[in-house]
């Protein structure tokens, strides 16, 4: 059968939303992308950070889905690469401030963020070590002010901010007052790894925190501070977890990589990258069929067009419908992606 071109980077399409037609313009580097993005959900202020862009080969992001059909939603580059965000969720409580994810830091070498197309530099006109620390300051905070931080996992693209380099090559932590949270079994996990895992799990990245007595080791679903929960869902890890925030009449979900852009809402399209996915399978069923009962915000980690949308159901679809209400950050940058 005849497909339709790919739409290269830096054009529009039409992603997965309801109503269909909405054209978005798929970044071409961080520098496309806003800032940070606000939004006050129930009585909690929701504030996501765009903390860089990774351009990653689609057929692992895609899995056993042909390109054919991946590609009409996502285009890719002449290295077969798409474009992907990192993207970090920023809550105000009324006690803490949570940060739910760090990005990938500033720790590692130029030959690891050309094979990764690494974008996540700050701008030089705001401090910070990447373009996580410097989102923050954009929004009035500093890494000091941060109290909680949760990791859905320990991948190098999520937990990567935990840590990083100061101007003189130490390696300190991000965000020295906060208490840092993940799975007891993700720690256990990152820490028995084999050739299929070892690529993705760095110590750099959380040893750290652990020496430092910041890290606490959670052992299944439950509340890590008023407004804030984790639950399971296994299959990208076994140990995965997904973040709520919010009430019962106001939720967000930070998915994580359970659902790693909204192209990937239909239950089938599933990473390759996922070392159990039919655990992952049955974790997106759950998730999603309680997010369309309760109408959660949901937020992605690497869609670079559609960071959020409502949860609804259109026939056996799930799909994400606009948010309104939204303030946005932009800011001058004068880093591109770096080729591959």
């Amino acid at each position: 059968m005849n497909t339709p071109a790919p739409s290269p980077p830096g054009t529009t399409l039409s992603p997965v939303l309801n109503p269909p037609g909405t054209a978005l313009t798929v970044p071409s580097c961080a520098a496309d992308l806003p800032f940070a993005r606000s939004l006050t959900l129930g009585k909690v202020k929701l504030h996501i950070i765009e903390s860089g862009l990774l351009w990653l080969d689609g057929g692992p992001m895609f899995g056993i889905v042909p390109k054919a059909l991946w590609e009409r939603r996502i285009p890719s580059d002449t290295g077969n690469r798409i474009p992907l965000a990192m993207r970090a969720l920023l809550v105000e409580t009324p006690d803490e401030l949570v940060l739910i994810e760090t990005g990938l830091g500033n720790k590692e070498s130029e030959r690891f963020r050309k094979i990764y197309g690494v974008d996540n530099a700050p701008p030089e006109n705001l401090p910070g070590a990447d373009r996580l620390q410097a989102g923050l300051h954009a929004l009035g905070f500093s890494p000091d002010d941060v109290t909680v931080v949760v990791d859905t996992h320990l991948h190098f693209d999520h937990a990567g901010g935990n840590t990083f380099l100061d101007a003189e090559g130490r390696l300190q932590l991000s965000f020295p007052r906060a208490r840092y949270f993940v799975q007891k079994g993700e720690w256990e996990y990152a820490h028995d790894t084999n050739e299929r895992t070892s690529a993705s799990y760095l110590p750099h990245n959380y040893d750290p925190v652990m020496n430092a007595g910041q890290f606490n080791l959670l052992a299944g679903a439950g509340a890590v501070v008023p407004g804030v929960e984790v639950f399971l869902t296994p299959g990208h890890t076994p140990f995965h977890q997904s973040v709520l925030v919010g009430t019962a009449d106001a939720r967000a979900c930070y998915m994580g990589d359970v659902v790693p852009t909204m192209t990937h809402l239909p239950l089938p399209w599933i990473m390759g990258y996922d070392v159990e996915p039919l655990r992952t399978l049955e974790s997106k069923r759950l998730l999603l069929e309680r997010a369309v009962a309760e109408r959660w915000l949901l937020i992605s980690t690497h869609d670079a067009v559609v960071p959020w949308g409502f949860a609804e159901k259109h026939g056996r679809d799930v799909t994400v419908a606009e948010v309104d209400g939204v303030t946005e950050i932009r800011a001058p940058f004068t880093s591109g992606p770096e080729d591959g």
